[in-house]
């Protein structure tokens, strides 16, 4: 069995940041593990067209790697894919790759104090830490409809798309309308016959105002390279900083800068869409902010086509030739998309996790995802979480949240040592500390709206998924590893 002193699931930003940071930090003895055949995560398994991040990619690409490869400011799915791959390779991390063979479970050993790791291929693994960069928006979600397995042409999941089938003059039922949709809808339209987009709520949506980066552009850069890095971190600077004021402008109770920026999401809605009934269909009815914000420029335009309409009444049933909707009509479609997210307030990692006394994470989490600062877990020693519970965001990038986790786990890897310990966990009382503060804070935020149902929220109305502040709270809390509120092992 193969000895290391930490084991990182995931080869996604989340994954690569670690190696990265671990290598820097004088740790060499780590594998990155991950199911899929390239490092990238959900930008490897992303492919349907139009597959865009929706942050300018001076905040989305890592702040110690800067790119300059991209074709426009906010950068495509393919172009993000390369710039992991680049990443791996020019930080030496593509040696400690072993794709194509995911952790199928990861037991931890009460006598050894370690983690027992054992892959999908049967390969076994003993380390001393875990750090799972497994992410959250990678399960897709498809609904439960009556009829579904009976629809007679070919279907996909956004996330699962098979380029393999052509949409050329078909008729093309897309169902949903969120953050997938808006994105592959202009793309879809321009090769199918007829378009069905199937709504069920109306989403908030602000204008992107993405541009191309000329040939221009980068010869500037490259003329004067110092120059221009200077100011591209000034630059970095000042969208960060504009991105971390949005939280207080849309999430935060400001009456103000509510009524300010619904008013600004109105304008974009009634500039792009003239007729006063097909805007009427996608107002929303919540508070903007209370569910996931839309970026995009080419939505609104696509609804106009000829060759598209927005159908509104629910989905009674799909049929083998198209989808049956409440009012009785029938809509014949020769395919079929889902665009209809992901499994998200219950974490269920395709990696089970035992813990202590043989604690199932996956259970635990299934109810009530918590952990300490979103990273630690009490019952779960030298497990480090990227991504975890509390740690999305409705603004700014989670790629300086990432930063700042990978940051914390290294300081407390370090932290560990010097203290002559083998593992540490948070305690119970400083987990809870932490957690009925952060809810507490939530509490104050759109997202707490009882009459606005999110993914950010599980059933009973806790938010589970999202960070309570600006991100610059986030990075003063996770600045130090206070032991005080660790118990150390061994």
């Amino acid at each position: 069995m193969e000895k290391l002193e930490v084991a990182i699931v995931g080869a996604g930003l989340g994954g690569l940041c670690a190696a990265i940071k671990l290598k820097e930090s004088g740790t060499d003895s780590f594998l990155v593990f991950d199911r899929n055949e390239k490092v990238g995560g959900v930008w490897h398994e992303n492919k349907y067209p139009g597959c865009c991040c929706d942050t300018p990619v001076a905040l989305y690409e890592f702040s110690f790697a800067p790119g300059m490869n991209w074709s426009h400011l906010f950068p495509r799915a393919a172009q993000v894919q390369t710039y992991a791959e680049d990443v791996a390779d020019s930080f030496q991390v593509t040696p400690h790759l072993r794709l194509g063979d995911g952790v199928k479970s990861a037991v931890w050993n009460e006598t050894s104090n370690s983690w027992h790791l054992t892959t999908e291929s049967g390969k076994e693994f003993e380390a001393k830490a875990v750090i799972a960069a497994m992410g959250q928006l990678n399960r897709p979600s498809i609904p439960e409809i009556e009829g579904r397995d009976t629809f007679g042409g070919p279907t996909m999941h956004s996330a699962r798309w098979d380029s393999s089938v052509s949409l050329k003059g078909k008729r093309v039922g897309v169902i949903g309308s969120a953050a997938s949709a808006v994105q592959l809808i202009p793309e879809v339209a321009k090769e199918a016959a007829h378009l069905t987009v199937f709504q069920r709520t109306p989403n908030w949506v602000i204008p992107r105002l993405d541009r191309e980066v000329t040939s221009e552009d980068k010869a500037l850069a490259m003329s004067e390279p110092e120059f221009a890095m200077d100011v591209a971190k000034r630059n970095r600077q000042l969208i960060y900083d504009n991105a971390d004021h949005f939280f207080w402008k849309a999430f935060q109770w400001t009456p103000e800068g509510r009524t300010a920026f619904t008013k600004q999401a109105s304008n974009h809605l009634e500039a792009q869409i003239p007729d006063a009934a097909l805007r009427a269909q996608l107002t929303p009815d919540y508070p903007i902010g209370c569910k996931r914000i839309l970026i995009t420029d080419d939505f609104y335009p696509t609804l106009m086509r000829d060759n598209v309409s927005l159908e509104t009444n629910g989905i009674a049933k799909i049929t083998s030739t198209g989808v049956g909707t409440t009012d009785g009509a029938q809509h014949e479609c020769d395919a079929l998309i889902f665009a209809t997210g992901f499994e998200t307030t219950g974490w269920r990692w395709s990696m089970e996790v035992t813990g202590q006394g043989g604690q199932q994470l996956n259970a635990l989490w299934e109810e009530a995802p918590e952990a300490y600062l979103g990273i630690t877990a009490h019952g779960f020693p030298n497990l480090f979480v990227l991504y975890g519970p509390n740690t999305n965001l409705g603004h700014n990038t989670i790629t300086f949240m990432l930063e700042q986790q990978v940051a914390y786990t290294v300081k407390a890897l370090a932290s560990l040592k010097e203290a002559g310990a083998s593992a540490l966990m948070p305690s119970k009382a400083a987990q809870d500390r932490f957690n009925k503060q952060i809810q507490a804070d939530l509490s104050k935020t759109v997202w707490a709206d009882p009459d606005c149902a999110s993914w950010y929220k599980d059933a009973q109305g806790r938010i589970t998924q999202n960070w309570s502040s600006h991100t610059r709270d986030y990075a003063a809390a996770t600045s130090k590893v206070d032991l005080n509120d660790y118990e150390l092992i061994g």
